[in-house]
């Protein structure tokens, strides 16, 4: 043994494995990994050709319990044998008192199992848990825990409907899969008819008990009141929204009287079996009848792994965002101008809504491929071009550009809808799309009527239209690439050494819009001015449009003000610089906006373009052309065209705060001087999501 021992001991190594040549030269990466280190910020990844997002994104996380697939289960095999194991009793138990506990806590951690399915999860892990569900006719004999489950289960199918209509659920792709549950039956239909018996035959005897008000209360949210938000929701033509909106005010009510009950139920609890604010029920009893490796084996296409119930408290507070979302929704005026439209999606999206609110919202907006299941798209588009004269004309509506353009509304709709991540993806591929169509209905206008682009008085209608569906697509085409730019600061996509390019585009892309907005108002003016003889009372009543190019003027004015500060700092003292070993620049400066470059979005605009104009920028002439002292000049008078618009005037507000904060931050570093060694400047989003605040210290 010693000697077989020390003859292997003194044996050759092995031999490298196949994947490594014998012929390699090993060197040390310590530096380059500590230069990397060094290099990268907080979310940052470095990206080679033989390592990507989608490579570190598949790697396995060891003992993560929703990505590590060999951690051991425990629980049933099947639902049966759960069942002959007495572990879902029904009734819950013999004492009537404790039979209804028991209930309520069940019908707790439902509650929180459907706001942890619509976090993303799978209904198989999170409502599918619940083995009263899986087994229905078991629960016949007891009344209320069998029509909660029922209407339960009702609302479940109607929001997995609603979410498969829209198509948002690419972002979560398990939210739909049923896994061949039961998420259906004959009897649902009648769910509501069943909840009244109840209510009347069970619940209202004992009102006065304030345990059965609890139950009311929540079967009043779950089981009634809820249940009637989706189905209103889901009327064609926005017509149940009214009603919708009654009912999700109802819904808040019986939420405010099931969180007041929560320190009565915990009293009552002679045991509380789970953590405090962790617990899945209000009473801190785990509850019975929960299984949550019972469906392992149906999820196929994803690991078995185990899934956090989100606790009561949270659900409390998902479905009050929820229902304040859906109450947005409700309140919507369903109008017809696309302007309109695009500004109340985006404002929508400020409160960063769920996947359920954005579905619900992009099926009321989109139905069937019309706008509201009411307006085809080619006559939305001739209203934003102010030309009623061609609604309904088949002419107009057959036009090969008019029909690819109806399609790219509708998907633009559909975009808007989605999560801020997938929303920027998509708008980046549809730039192509919009610029292409773009270039061909210019190509054909020059073909047609030649080199002219402005709206004559005496030109015909054919040109008119033709004209005014071009400027009209710019537009939105520029609106679309500003979108995606903005989004970038919401998603974290840009670092302070790369601001300044950032703004400088945003200031390109904003002129562009500007323009192109104008061009389409002077339009506008001009066909309403050959109509009445009064141009005068005509362009007073058209102070609006010119209030939305104000607006704008102000963002263009914050662009070019902080590209500037930006790159004059970077001028004069070298700071917001990152040389990076492992992309320069103009790599950052296209993987930025290469989407953009491809589409040709501005025309002529590239790296260089972005290094001349940065390189002339210095302090000095900051100072006497002050952007932001502009602004300041131009915030009255929106102040008063906006004035009956709480939402614009909440904007005006944060750009005139962000204007004031950096003319004050332009004026000490002219005085100090932006090569003083102890001046340290950094830029922060204190008072606009998009347009930073440059903050000023002495060291």
């Amino acid at each position: 043994m010693e000697a077989s021992s020390s003859s292997s001991s003194s044996s050759a190594p092995p031999p490298p494995p196949p994947s490594i040549p014998a012929s390699g030269v090993w060197a040390d990466a310590s530096p380059l990994l500590a230069a990397a280190c060094r290099d990268l910020e907080d979310g940052e990844l470095v990206h080679g050709e033989n390592f990507s997002l989608f490579g570190a994104m598949s790697a396995l996380e060891i003992m993560d319990p929703k990505m590590d697939s060999g951690i051991e289960k425990s629980g049933y095999y099947s639902v049966e044998e759960a069942i002959e194991d007495g572990f879902a009793p029904v009734p819950l138990s013999l004492d009537r008192t404790l039979d209804i506990q028991r209930t309520l806590d069940v019908m707790d951690h439902l509650f929180s199992c459907e706001a942890t399915w619509h976090k993303g999860h799978t209904l198989a892990q999170t409502v599918f848990t619940c083995i009263y569900l899986m087994r229905m006719e078991r629960t016949s004999s007891h009344a209320i825990l069998n029509s909660f489950c029922r209407i339960l289960r009702a609302t479940c199918y109607a929001v997995v409907s609603v979410v498969s209509t829209a198509r948002t659920h690419e972002e979560e792709d398990l939210f739909t899969m049923s896994f061949g549950l039961p998420l259906r039956d004959e009897g649902d239909e009648k769910c509501l008819s069943i909840l009244n018996s109840v209510e009347e035959t069970v619940l209202n005897p004992c009102r006065t008990i304030l345990i059965w008000k609890r139950i009311t209360a929540e079967l009043c949210y779950a089981d009634y009141h809820f249940y009637h938000v989706v189905t209103c929701l889901r009327k064609p033509h926005g017509r149940g929204l009214e009603l919708a909106r009654k009912h999700v005010a109802s819904c808040l009510a019986e939420l405010s009287l099931m969180l007041k009950s929560r320190d009565f139920l915990r009293s009552q609890s002679n045991n509380t079996s789970q953590q405090g604010d962790e617990a899945t029920t209000a009473s801190g009893v785990c509850p019975v009848g929960f299984d949550a490796s019972l469906n392992s084996r149906l999820l196929s296409p994803a690991p078995p792994r185990a899934v956090k119930i989100v606790s009561w408290s949270d659900a409390i507070r998902y479905y009050e965002k929820l229902l304040h979302d859906l109450d947005i929704i409700c309140s919507s005026p369903l109008d017809l101008v696309l302007e309109n439209v695009l500004h109340f999606v985006v404002q929508f999206q400020k409160s960063v809504p769920d996947l359920v609110p954005r579905a619900f919202l992009q099926t009321l907006l989109v139905q069937d491929g019309k706008l509201y299941g009411r307006d085809l798209p080619c006559d939305v588009i001739s209203r934003a071009l102010s030309l009623p004269d061609i609604i309904g004309d088949k002419e107009f509506q057959m036009n090969e550009f008019v029909v690819q353009l109806g399609q790219l509304v509708i998907n633009l709709l559909k975009i808007l809808c989605t999560n801020t991540a997938w929303q920027r993806r998509k708008l980046g591929k549809s730039l192509q799309d919009w610029s292409t169509i773009s270039i061909q209905l210019e190509l054909a206008l020059k073909r047609e009527f030649g080199e002219t682009r402005n709206v004559l008085p005496h030109e015909n209608m054919c040109m008119r239209v033709s004209k005014q569906l071009l400027v009209w697509t710019q537009e939105h085409t520029y609106w679309v690439a500003y979108r995606f730019l903005i989004l970038g600061f919401e998603l974290d996509l840009y670092s302070p050494s790369e601001y300044c390019m950032v703004y400088w585009y945003m200031y390109v892309v904003l002129m562009k819009l500007i323009e192109q907005m104008q061009l389409r108002i002077l339009a506008s003016a001009r066909r309403k001015g050959k109509k009445k003889k009064d141009h005068s009372k005509d362009s007073s009543r058209d102070t609006a449009f010119p209030s939305s190019c104000l607006l704008l003027q102000c963002h263009v004015l914050l662009s070019e003000g902080l590209s500037m500060m930006l790159a004059a700092l970077r001028n004069e003292s070298n700071s917001f610089q990152s040389p990076s070993i492992f992309n320069s620049e103009q790599e950052r400066f296209i993987q930025h906006f290469d989407l953009l470059q491809k589409a040709r979005l501005p025309e002529h605009i590239t790296y260089y373009s972005f290094r001349e104009s940065a390189s002339h920028a210095f302090i000095a002439d900051l100072t006497k052309y002050n952007f932001f002292k502009e602004i300041q000049k131009i915030i009255p008078s929106l102040r008063g065209s906006f004035a009956s618009e709480p939402e614009k005037l909440a904007e005006i507000r944060q750009i005139e705060q962000v204007a004031e904060h950096n003319r004050i931050a332009l004026n000490i570093i002219s005085q100090v001087g932006a090569g003083d060694p102890s001046l340290r400047v950094s830029f922060e989003f204190t008072h606009h999501p998009h347009f930073a605040v440059a903050v000023v210290k002495r060291s």
